[in-house]
């Protein structure tokens, strides 16, 4: 199914304290090369305020002067807390009230299925300007015992505003999603839920810290992406070469460079930024997009490609012609 709608705001946060592969080395115990040639990380991004703190910022810049969105969707990793829901603090800080606010959760894959979700609303006319914000603190849960997984998490925001155009040339051209739950203990926050409850006594401190086999899933899911890509572009009569720009969750600097040394793309048409952010969980996706509108790397009728893995074990991607 195809969607039509034009994305006419984009904005991002990036909290201003820096926390570098030097400073992070003496928390984990390994040296500030290993991080670097392991994480493809020197730096990232710590914050001092929330998430809905976070992503109201990125919002308002996405909204700029252009009226209150009809609906808000949080598309984040983490919640603020368990109840209530995330977008209505987001909307809270926005100063809005009445607007129908909601969260997309599928790990660092919930920007990807936020704006399938989006256009399948605006085409179905329930509504007509969709913000979508996705807001991360991935520092927070860094479980400084296992280094590889907590020399990769940077914290930041950003926001797309999509609304509804009569061009049926713009919008989502293709999505598509697989999950497979063999892979659901390869990327975990363990407690915070009814198995481990925090009044369980069995609770222990890092079942509610973030938990990853970064090599297991690099190869579960490097052949898989790879497919999922060949048969995007194979059903839209397509080819690597008319993708403007490929847009990837910044999982590792070894994920992100994956998709030129074996995907076959040009790499100066993978966007990658991890080495100076992290992998910012859900915020990646968004904050990559926001990032290249910012430096004119993208342009109106180009078309890009999102594409990336999350928890559960899950890939997806989305095709969008600006």
């Amino acid at each position: 199914m195809k969607y039509n709608f034009q994305i006419t705001g984009t904005g991002y946060y990036l909290p201003p304290k820096i926390e570098t592969a030097d400073q992070l080395s003496k928390k984990i115990n390994k040296t500030s090369d290993w991080i670097i040639s392991t994480a493809g990380v020197s730096e990232r991004r710590i914050s001092d305020i929330d998430v809905d703190q976070m992503g109201a910022i990125a919002a308002k810049k996405a909204i700029g002067n252009k009226c209150a969105p009809d609906l808000i969707i949080n598309a984040s990793g983490v919640p603020k807390q368990t109840i209530p829901d995330t977008s209505v603090f987001i909307q809270k800080e926005l100063g809005y009230n009445g607007i129908p606010s909601f969260s997309i959760h599928s790990t660092c894959l919930s920007f990807i299925v936020a704006i399938n979700t989006a256009g399948a609303l605006i085409h179905s006319k329930s509504y007509k300007k969709i913000l979508i914000v996705s807001s991360d603190r991935g520092t927070r849960g860094r479980n400084f015992n296992e280094p590889e997984s907590s020399s990769l998490l940077g914290d930041a925001a950003a926001a797309i505003y999509l609304e509804y155009t009569n061009n049926k040339n713009q919008g989502l051209i293709d999505f598509e999603m697989e999950s497979w739950p063999q892979g659901a203990n390869l990327t975990e926050v363990r407690g915070g839920g009814t198995c481990l409850h925090p009044q369980d006594k069995e609770t222990k401190n890092e079942d509610n810290l973030f938990s990853m086999n970064g090599p297991e899933i690099f190869k579960f899911t490097l052949p898989k992406v790879h497919k999922m890509i060949l048969r995007v572009l194979k059903r839209n009569d397509m080819s690597k070469s008319e993708i403007d720009l490929l847009i990837p969750h910044q999982a590792s600097g070894r994920g992100v460079k994956a998709y030129s040394k074996f995907g076959g793309f040009d790499k100066k048409k993978v966007m990658n930024i991890i080495n100076k952010t992290g992998n910012c969980v859900a915020a990646s996706i968004p904050l990559s997009i926001a990032i290249a509108d910012e430096d004119n790397l993208i342009n109106k009728d180009n078309i890009i490609f999102l594409v990336g893995t999350g928890a559960g074990l899950s890939i997806a991607s989305s095709m969008i012609k600006l």
